[in-house]
Order: structure tokens, then sequence, then C-alpha cells
């Protein structure tokens, strides 16, 4: 296995955590926000020794309630209370089901229902849903606990001062609980609507071995400062959250989308994990205040200087570049993009500005990476390798050598919750079917092309990937986002014309292009698409277009629902 740096080989979360605690006893591992008015705020810093007694004092509670091997869901945003309840179940063999926040209650509720949760622990802006949900009665919940003090609930705060005290009396039973490595401890429902949703079982090892894989070869230090904007109840949140436990660094909680660049400031953030289309935004912005300052001629040069001196062994990019870099706080080093391909553009700008960034790639089916770009492998536009512990392979090539990724490792589900038919479909004498089409390049780099299941197949029988002319478009300045698909000829509908969906940026269209009605703003966009078509072999063209200010059907993760999208484009 390749390794890069050092990281402890643990089996369960509960080592993970143990092991942090001895090395980085006084590191703060949280910070919580705690707002006076609009104007200030007062910061509490969580040690990880803190952090530790916190789980337990909690999970001690949890015990005295009867709740060792129930399940527990936690329903809420980032926040100190989410991490605490989802380490107590995981300390002791409580399964933990985190739940989108997001939900709508009917769904909230079928996922309570069909993950047999005892108990959840619940935000209190979320109280109403609860409430629905408590009165419907149709669950199998014996208990609500809320995260702050309200009426008619217990709450989160209170129990875990109960629980401090029934410790300090010498019940060590919540502490001594020994984990079972392979048991499933974590039960996720994949993003989707519900009826369609299935829920991934995952083990404490699953979990563990993803993160001591990751801390061999990416550059995460115990000196970082995180934000946790990726939400906990995705798998690519929770399991980066637990990374920066297992490494010391410290973690803040952002106070939602529209602050993420303040915030980025005001926790002077080192590393950030994002998906691409925040990525994205945020690159957008640092070349939009370029261009109002009328400096963009200036950094291009400077961008050919300083990759002329990095190839000869010399680097000034973060000296050359500290103005655009103290934008975001002046501490930011390294972003990991996952969840969906990142324009290999943008890659390359946040690396010669001299912030680092790698694209990694997994599924919640493998908690979640299978493959990254680190330091030392690193092609703009591709995944990297494999994780050190995984086997890969793409099999079912076509001519282009473009095939279905399959994985072997420790990270690998134990399938999905009372679904064995959904099970055998992806699990086959062990290797898991990803459904994610890829191809290698001769120096061994993954590049992914899109979902087999998203693949536009013409009637010629030539194959259209919509994320790679996705990619394309939204270059185009006016693009806030788009989607590709195919739309069937109205005399055959098995003759498919390449149509794409786009939503325009307001701002830009004011910024650039003031007084143009929505009609020219959209002819506009067809001469840039007509442009784009000419670097593309004909099969490829776009021949119809949707121009609008309104926002495609997306996840809480920000990943478009392509086929509910298309649903409601063709009707």
């Amino acid at each position: 296995m390749e390794k890069y740096f050092e990281s402890v080989d643990c089996k369960n979360i509960k080592e993970i955590l143990y092991n942090s605690v001895k090395k980085f006893s006084d590191n703060i591992a949280f910070v919580i926000k705690h707002k006076k008015d609009k104007e200030k705020a007062e910061y509490e810093n969580i040690t990880y020794k803190k952090l530790l007694e916190d789980v337990n004092s909690l999970g001690t509670k949890l015990y005295e309630l009867g709740l060792k091997g129930k399940r527990i869901a936690i329903v809420g945003r980032n926040r100190y209370e989410w991490v605490v309840a989802h380490l107590a179940n995981l300390l002791g063999g409580i399964i933990s089901i985190p739940l989108d926040k997001e939900l709508q209650v009917e769904e909230l509720e079928s996922c309570l229902e069909r993950s047999k949760a005892d108990v959840v622990v619940f935000d209190e802006k979320y109280i109403e849903n609860i409430k629905a949900i408590e009165k419907n009665n149709k669950t199998n919940l014996t208990k609500y606990i809320c995260m702050t003090k309200q009426e008619g609930y217990d709450n989160f705060w209170t129990l875990k001062e109960e629980g401090e005290k029934i410790l300090k009396s010498g019940n060590l039973d919540f502490v001594n609980n020994e984990i079972d490595n392979d048991k499933m401890a974590i039960l996720l429902f994949t993003s989707g609507t519900t009826s369609k949703s299935k829920a991934v079982m995952l083990s404490q090892y699953n979990v563990a071995s993803n993160v001591y894989a990751m801390l061999l070869v990416e550059d995460i230090r115990s000196t970082d400062h995180n934000l946790a904007f990726l939400p906990f109840h995705h798998i690519f949140g929770s399991t980066c959250m637990i990374v920066m436990i297992a490494v010391g660094a410290q973690t803040s909680f952002p106070d939602g989308l529209r602050y993420v660049a303040q915030n980025l400031k005001e926790y002077e953030i080192s590393i950030f994990v994002g998906v691409p289309l925040l990525v994205e935004a945020i690159y957008k912005n640092i070349e939009k205040e370029i261009d109002k300052k009328g400096k963009t001629k200036l950094i291009n040069k400077a961008k050919k200087v300083s990759n002329f001196l990095l190839k000869i062994g010399i680097d000034v990019r973060r000296k050359l570049f500290k103005e655009v870099i103290d934008a975001l706080g002046g501490k930011m080093r390294f972003i990991i993009s996952g969840g969906a391909p990142l324009d290999k553009k943008v890659a390359q700008g946040f690396n010669e500005l001299g912030i680092e960034l790698v694209q990694g790639y997994g599924l919640t089916e493998t908690a979640p990476v299978i493959a990254a770009e680190n330091l030392k492998k690193r092609k703009f536009g591709s995944i990297g390798f494999p994780m050190g512990n995984v086997e890969l392979e793409i099999v079912n090539k076509d001519e282009n050598g473009i095939g279905e990724i399959r994985v072997k490792g420790p990270n690998v589900m134990l399938g999905y919750y009372e679904n064995e038919e959904a099970t055998n479909k992806v699990l086959k004498d062990g290797w898991f079917y990803t459904g994610d089409l890829a191809y290698r390049d001769k120096d061994g780099f993954i590049f992914l092309t899109g979902r087999q299941k998203d693949m536009i197949v013409l009637k010629n029988g030539k194959k259209v990937f919509p994320d790679e002319i996705e990619t394309i478009i939204k270059r185009i300045d006016l693009v806030k986002e788009c989607i590709v698909y195919g739309m069937p000829d109205a005399k055959d509908k098995n003759d498919l014309k390449i149509s794409v969906k786009i939503v325009y940026d307001k701002q830009v269209a004011e910024e650039k292009y003031p007084g143009k009605s929505e009609e020219e703003l959209k002819k506009i966009m067809w001469e840039k698409i007509k442009e784009i078509n000419k670097t593309f072999p004909p099969y490829k063209y776009i021949k119809n277009m949707i121009f609008t200010d309104e926002e495609l059907i997306k996840t809480t993760t920000q990943k478009v629902k392509r086929n509910e999208e298309i649903k409601r484009i063709l009707g």
C-alpha cells in the first residue's frame, strides 16, 4: 500500500477517537459559535479530551435509558450535538441512522419506519416535522430527543449532564463496551426520493478502513482548520468528520450556503471538502473579483511566470497570489472535491494560485472513497488512483476502453437493508459494481465518463456522456447550471436529439449584459452553444436548448436529480 503520510490502522471509530484523544488531548476538535446578536458572536472551543467526555456522558445516559443495541436516528444541521450523538451511537454499539434534514414529513416518516428507528435526536429547527410524525404515530419511535431545550421533549444537554453524574458514580458500562467491527453500525439512505432510495448498511470497519487509506496519501494535518460544509447525513460528510478527528484537526460549522465565503475568512479555514458546485462557485467568485479590479491580465501573466518557476523547483505561488488567498481567509491550502466530476479548469486554476486541489470519487456503498488524486499523483480532470486497500477493475469495455468500474475492498458495504434483490444486482463474487463508467489513460489515471444509466445511446449506436458536454457548457459565464439529455424525435421516439436545459445566472446577466431581455440572452447563449458544437463530432451536436432562470431539481448535496429533471422537461 502506498504511504506518503503516517496513519494509524484502527479497526473501528472507538479506536480512532481514543487514539486521537491520547495524541491530541488539548487540540481543539470543534468550535461552537454562540450568536449573541447579528453583530456579536462568542466562540467555544471543544478539545479532544472534552469531546470524548461528552460522548461518554451522553452514551452512558443512552445506556441507562435502555438503548444499548437499539437504533437512533439523527435529523439536523451540521452542529456539535449531531457529532456527539453520532459518536455516542457508534461507541455504544447503537445503530446510527443519519437522515436528511431537508426531507418532507412523509419522506422523513418513511425513512424512520423503514429503518425501524427506536429514537430520534432532532434539531429544533425541524420540530414541526417531528411533531407531525409524533402525532401520526406510524413509526417505531419511543423517544424524541431535541438538540436544545424544548417544552415537552427530552433534550441533548440535560441527558448529557445526567450521564456525566452516572459516569462519576462509577457506571462504566458504556465506556467498556466492545465494538463488533463488522456488524451493521450505520444505516444510510442513498440520495433520491425515499420510495426509490436504498438503505445502505455500513460497518465501523468499512468507515475506519477508508479513513486509514485516505490519511496514508492525502495531506491532512493536525494543524488544519476544516469547515464542515458537507451535510453529515451524507457519507462523504460524516466520513470526512471522522477523518478530521483521526488526524487531530479542528472543525467549525458553517452558518449556511450564503455565508460560506464569510465563514472561510472568519475561521481562517485551511482545508475545505466540498462538492463541485460549491468548489466551482468559490473559484468563479475569485475570477469575478479579479476581473472587477481589472487584474485578469496581470494574474494570467503571473501564473505563467509561476508555472515556469515551479517546473524548475521554485514555488512562489502563495507569495505571488497572496491577495487572492487572503480573500479566502489567508490560510486556505488544500481543497478536496468529490461527489460529482469537477471542471478540470477549476482544479488547474486553484493549483496555479497555490491552493492544492485534488479530486476524489466514491459512493455511499463504499464508505465512500474509492479513488482519489493526491499531491504526488495528480492529473487535472482525473480521479487519480484507487485507495491502497481497494482493488479496482474496469470491465465490459467498449472500443474506446470505457467500461464499468467494479471494486473490492474493506470499505464495501454489507448490503442494502432488507433488499436482497438490489444487493445481488450490485454485489457479485465479492465485487461491487458501481454503475459508473470510466477509462484509464496510458499513465494509469482513471477518468470518469458518467453513469451507465445516464449515457445517451443514439439511433446509430453512438454513445454520448452528458457529464462531458455539461462540463464544457458550465464554463460559459452566463451559465449557473445545466443538464444535457436526449430529446425523442416527434416522429421517431428512438431517434434522440442531444438537448440542453440551461439555468442562467441573473447576477452575471445584469453585470455583463445590462438591459438585455431573456429572449436576447437566449440568442447570445445559442451562439455560444453553436461555437461549442464546432469542437464536437457531429453526432454530439446540441440541437435543442431550454433557457430559464428556474433552478434544476437537486439533492441536498447539490447534485442534480437527473431522472426527475428530465421527467419534468419531457412532461
